[in-house]
């Protein structure tokens, strides 16, 4: 098994933005139109529940569905433009500043680029920091039991094991490898987890795509991030077929306004046991692995020899593909920089909040079917 870190799926959550949604009884005019333009942007930075991008619903969706259909990933395009330029300036710069005899050349390029780069990231935090400051799934959804024990997320191990055990067989007869965005009972039950949890307007899922930065994907351990200026999804493309319904529906969870890991996380796995076997044992295999991370090698233990062949096999072929391609030097600076982005945007436990799922799990108040009670629905 891997470390008790690196049991923690990774994920680069870059990007979710808010968008006001109003309603209105008579038909708007233009200036109207302009009004509701600036007070979205106002919405924006004071809504605690749109969960959408400043676009309109209606742009949004557009752009969305515009993306999904190219099948190249358009960060790739942004870096393959942005690093060339980078360093042809600095060149330039250098080789300017040789022939004047001095800096000034080369310092004034660094300090534009320089103050190019904090303007970008500013306005990036802005945009996502938001995210952490909305209403938490705590505060959203009726918690009526207190913070389990060690025992009782044993206990849900075992749920998942007699799931994965279950649902095995099933899963994989009726396997379905790839196009995820395309997946009618994937995507079903991804907008009714939405309308479940919130009344905002439901995002729009994303293709799964490939990208250059795949070999870093693969050192560092990391399975998926949003891109912020693509609004797209791009994934490890080592992932095993199993494991892809899940960390599409975490990458979506993003996309429809949660940025805490927990809660993608929790979004993610409700989505995916609410669709076909396949999807299911996909959510139940990520819930095992999870909890296999929170317990003591003990409890690990018999939680393993709980599972039949059939899931084992799929334990072990996920922990060769993670031994094949990682750097445990970069998976560990990876961890660090990310942990230290959580806790700076208000996420205390850092990249431990990852583990806060199983919480969520076994302290929230279900309907039947994996339906989560919300506050004020009691």
């Amino acid at each position: 098994m891997r470390s008790a870190r690196s049991e923690h799926r990774v994920s680069l959550v870059l990007f979710v933005t808010y968008d006001g949604h109003q309603k209105g009884g008579r038909r708007p005019t233009t200036g109207d139109k302009a009004m509701a333009l600036q007070q979205r942007v106002i919405f924006a930075i004071t809504s605690r529940r749109g969960q959408r991008p400043v676009l309109s619903d209606a742009i949004y969706l557009h752009v969305r569905r515009r993306f999904n259909l190219v099948p190249f990933a358009i960060l790739d395009l942004l870096l393959v433009i942005a690093v060339p330029t980078v360093v042809f300036r600095l060149a330039a710069a250098g080789r300017e500043s040789w022939h004047v005899r001095g800096v000034r050349p080369f310092g004034q390029t660094v300090f534009r680029l320089l103050a190019t780069t904090a303007a970008l990231y500013i306005a990036f935090l802005a945009l996502w920091g938001l995210n952490y400051r909305r209403v938490r799934m705590p505060d959203r959804l009726v918690l009526d039991r207190p913070a389990p024990n060690s025992g009782q997320v044993v206990e849900l191990g075992f749920t998942a094991v007699s799931e994965m055990n279950r649902l095995y067989s099933t899963a994989h007869e009726q396997r379905v490898v790839g196009s995820e965005w395309r997946d009618g009972a994937l995507r079903n039950a991804f907008a009714d987890v939405q309308g479940a949890l919130a009344s905002a307007a439901q995002a729009e899922p994303g293709r799964l795509k490939r990208s250059i930065l795949g070999p870093y994907f693969r050192w560092a351990g990391v399975d998926g991030m949003v891109n912020p200026f693509g609004l797209e999804v791009i994934a490890n493309p080592d992932l095993l077929a199993f494991e892809r319904p899940f960390v599409a529906a975490h990458e979506w969870s993003h996309l429809a306004g949660y940025a805490d890991e927990a809660e993608a996380n929790f979004v993610g796995w409700l989505t995916c046991v609410r669709a076909s076997p396949w999807h299911q044992y996909s959510g139940w295999f990520f819930l095992y692995w999870q909890i296999a991370g929170e317990v003591n090698a003990e409890e690990r233990g018999r939680l393993n020899m709980a599972l039949a062949d059939g899931p084992r096999r799929d334990i072990n072929a996920v922990i060769t593909r993670l031994r094949r391609g990682q750097i445990p030097a970069l998976q560990r600076a990876s961890w660090q920089v990310y942990d230290k982005y959580l806790k700076a945007n208000r996420v205390d436990a850092g990249v431990r909040s990852y583990g806060e799922v199983v919480t969520l799990v076994l302290r929230a108040r279900f309907a039947p079917g994996w339906v989560p009670v919300r506050r004020g629905e009691e």
